[in-house]
């Protein structure tokens, strides 16, 4: 073989080798659906400033104007973020931040816009917009909710959006419309007042190829999976429930995979395969809205409202009804629970060994996961309100309150207050993060913070 020859097999050989290296993605540094892998709200490694400033621009990378309002948390796939919005012109209400008990709905009719956002990460440019649908919404929103309250889902190849009564729809990464689906109304109403008129917020999830959405509204509640690259229906799983806001979540028991899911009526785990309901509880805060999180072989729930607001440990290898008898903190399926002290809105976090509850008004506890037991009480702000869910990097964790500050706390058996940065502009979603940057989303901007 002439040496030319053998020096162009070891030129593509080395060229195959680098693309197919290349195009292996690490799961483990994406942020794939709402509130990034498994719901977590955890990716270490980051290099994230320990501070920034919006007003000098300082760690600042970028800062990209949003139409319209969406409480749908960034989502992150190598260089692309997905955001979604619901734009109406008439719609001047905004949001109505605050420790309020107000449940009445914005009265606006007027025709909406829905639209999916593929946006560069390193500059801020949006790559692709899509408008799925436009019309005049199905339902009314609270006023700290939005039309577009949930975040996309994607596995690198295809991006869905749900817009609850408005529809299911699924993109390539190129933001070609692949399929789409209705469900009719969905009515994401307060069970106890049907004029409360709320909106839907359950985020779809992708795992294995299948796509997952949980539906607990007020008539035929349901959690169903489809096939994410046709759009096929696998199967649908009816609940006995009432309304919720909750994501779904995926854990492992013994080789088998499992769903999630969070309730008041039926909190219960699902074969992912099937459909089949495995273990189900009832009892909790009767407007339910965390997402269940997993670790240590446990999946935990919280949520609060009405005379209930329990944290609980359930084991992963639970089957049959485990709902605890009075007086009950434990049974053969619950290592532990703590019948108050779940929070309305948050999702908990579990980082370091160590279980975060944050509530409403700005309250922080720290328990140990294992036990339950309580490390630290502590409090942040003053007279804040807090929706957003918290994430954790490097040892620190970040909570944004809904006037748009940033706290930044130490992972740790003591409570640290690293620092407390405004940015100026309400906010009531979950940020994001990626490889040298956190992203916010406020009322009206995307914002990239990461060391320039």
């Amino acid at each position: 073989m002439k040496k030319n020859t053998v020096v162009f097999f070891i030129f593509f050989f080395l060229v195959f080798s680098f693309e197919k290296i290349s195009s292996q993605v690490n799961p483990d540094r994406q942020w794939p659906s709402y509130r990034g892998n498994f719901s977590s709200g955890v990716m270490d490694n980051t290099n994230l400033p320990d501070s920034f400033n919006l007003k000098t621009m300082t760690n600042v990378r970028w800062k990209t104007e949003i139409p319209g309002l969406g409480l749908s948390s960034p989502v992150i796939w190598d260089n692309k973020i997905f955001i979604t919005t619901a734009i109406s012109e008439a719609d001047k209400a905004g949001y109505k931040p605050g420790l309020y008990g107000d449940v009445t709905p914005v009265r606006d009719s007027s025709v909406h816009e829905w639209k999916v956002y593929c946006i560069d990460k390193n500059t801020g440019k949006i790559i692709w917009e899509q408008t799925s649908c436009k019309g005049i919404p199905a339902m009314k929103r609270h006023p700290k909710s939005t039309h577009a309250n949930t975040s996309v889902a994607t596995d690198g190849k295809y991006v869905v959006a749900f817009f609850g009564s408005e529809g299911l729809f699924c993109y390539d990464m190129k933001g070609n419309l692949l399929w789409k689906k209705s469900f009719g109304l969905l009515k994401s109403v307060w069970v106890v007042m049907k004029s409360a008129e709320w909106e839907f917020a359950s985020s779809p999830i992708i795992y294995d190829g299948k796509l997952i959405i949980q539906c607990d509204v007020l008539d035929n509640s349901f959690v169903a999976a489809f096939d994410v690259k046709t759009g096929n229906q696998i199967w649908n799983t009816q609940r006995d429930e009432y309304t919720g806001w909750c994501t779904p979540n995926i854990y492992a028991y013994a080789g088998k995979t499992y769903i999630a899911l969070n309730g008041y009526k039926n909190r219960g785990g699902y074969d992912l395969e099937t459909g089949k309901e495995i273990w189900k509880m009832s009892g909790g805060g009767d407007i339910q809205i965390p997402t269940p999180i997993v670790g240590n072989d446990l999946i935990y729930f919280n949520s609060a409202h009405g005379k209930y607001s329990p944290i609980i440990a359930v084991k992963s290898n639970a089957t049959g009804d485990i709902t605890l008898k009075e007086n009950e903190t434990s049974n053969e399926y619950i290592k532990w629970s703590l019948p108050r002290g779940g929070s309305y809105m948050h999702t908990l976090l579990l980082y370091k060994n160590q279980l975060y509850n944050f509530n409403w008004n700005g309250s922080v506890t720290c328990l140990d996961p294992l036990t339950g037991k309580e490390i630290y009480n502590a409090k942040l702000g003053k007279t804040k309100s807090f929706i957003a869910s918290a994430v954790a990097s490097d040892g620190k964790i970040y909570i944004v309150d809904e006037e748009g500050t940033v706290y930044i706390i130490g992972a740790g058996d003591t409570f640290k207050l690293l620092a407390e940065i405004p940015m100026n502009d309400i906010c009531m979603s979950v940020p994001a993060l990626t490889d040298g940057m956190i992203i916010f989303r406020t009322q009206k901007y995307l914002i990239a913070v990461g060391k320039k």
